[in-house]
């Protein structure tokens, strides 16, 4: 059982302790010689590690999104701790539970599901709504749902981080409807709940979280589009206009080419809930950078989602 994790590390120590395997290669320093790097892993982060002596053996056993028991010296480079490695085995799989290896969200999933579906019974339309619950009543969906994250790195990187976010999203849609009285609010609850329902295949998330090979080739936008089609097959009568701006709302949520919609938003709705899910997604890598552990005191780590740090406001004004 783990009882020692990457943020507990804070200056030279001796460890031993479990990780999971995120990456491993060979390389060779300037001078010629071999060693072996890893990128290690567990639920509080992840963290470089060299074996310079007598790795070659076990390096034959470890792959990636192995879990792997390490003997190790902490060591501060560029005032950041990584893993000296002294022993290196494959962890046997009583040694380890999985809750200790990838991250997760802090809210109550069964709270959050509850306000899902209270979002989705709460939808007028009554295509939209046996759309939306044909989808979310589906156990194997409804499963993966409650699981998964929303991104491998972006935002909400971790096993919840999809449900979080589509409800973060269904609240901010409500409000701005509020707001905007002829904005439609049930197409914007539509788009929160059904706008990344292909990442349930996109990603994997049983070990290590990152891409399937359908996610690698296809994306989740192309995807989803499959698992709705589906659902809407399923009701008699699904409206034809209904069924086209639907699908425009899903290709068109990452508002540009480059960032992967083969449509720019052409109504309102569509461009309204791109700027939603772009706000909520760089607030949550806001959130993470700022709880990560910097070094600096004024300043978050660096977010390489965001391309920057960010002034740690509250610590900031105390000074004023």
């Amino acid at each position: 059982m783990k009882t020692t994790f990457i943020a507990d590390l804070s200056g030279e120590q001796n460890i031993t302790t479990f990780f999971l395997v995120h990456e491993k290669e060979i390389r060779n320093t300037r001078e010629g010689k071999s060693y072996l790097r890893l990128s290690l892993g567990d639920r509080s982060g992840i963290i470089e590690a060299r074996m310079w002596d007598l790795f070659e053996a076990v390096a034959k056993d470890v792959s990636r999104d192995d879990f792997v028991k390490v003997q190790a010296r902490v060591e501060l480079y560029r005032d950041r701790p990584q893993l000296a490695i002294l022993q290196l085995r494959l962890a046997k799989p009583e040694e380890v539970d999985l809750a200790d290896f990838l991250p997760h969200t802090k809210e109550d999933i069964g709270k959050l599901w509850a306000q899902l579906l209270e979002f989705a019974n709460g939808i007028g339309s009554q295509w939209l709504r046996q759309l939306v619950l044909g989808i979310l009543n589906d156990p194997a969906i409804a499963a993966r749902y409650k699981r998964a994250p929303a991104a491998k790195v972006m935002h909400h990187a971790y096993l919840g981080g999809l449900l979080e976010h589509v409800v973060s999203l269904c609240g901010l849609g409500k409000q701005i409807a509020a707001h905007y009285p002829e904005v439609d609010a049930d197409l914007l609850l539509t788009a929160a709940i059904l706008h990344d329902v292909g990442k349930l295949d996109e990603l994997c998330y049983d070990r290590s979280i990152g891409y399937t090979a359908e996610g690698q080739l296809l994306g989740h936008i192309v995807m989803e589009l499959d698992t709705v089609h589906r659902a809407m097959d399923a009701i008699p009568g699904f409206p034809a206009p209904l069924r086209t701006v639907v699908d425009h709302l899903l290709i068109s949520h990452h508002g540009e080419y480059e960032f992967g919609s083969p449509k720019l938003p052409m109504i309102r709705e569509a461009l309204i809930f791109h700027y939603m899910d772009d706000l909520d997604s760089k607030l949550s890598a806001i959130r993470t950078a700022l709880a990560a552990d910097s070094g600096e005191p004024l300043w978050s780590a660096y977010s390489g989602a965001l391309g920057r740090k960010f002034l740690k406001l509250d610590e900031y004004l105390k000074g004023s």
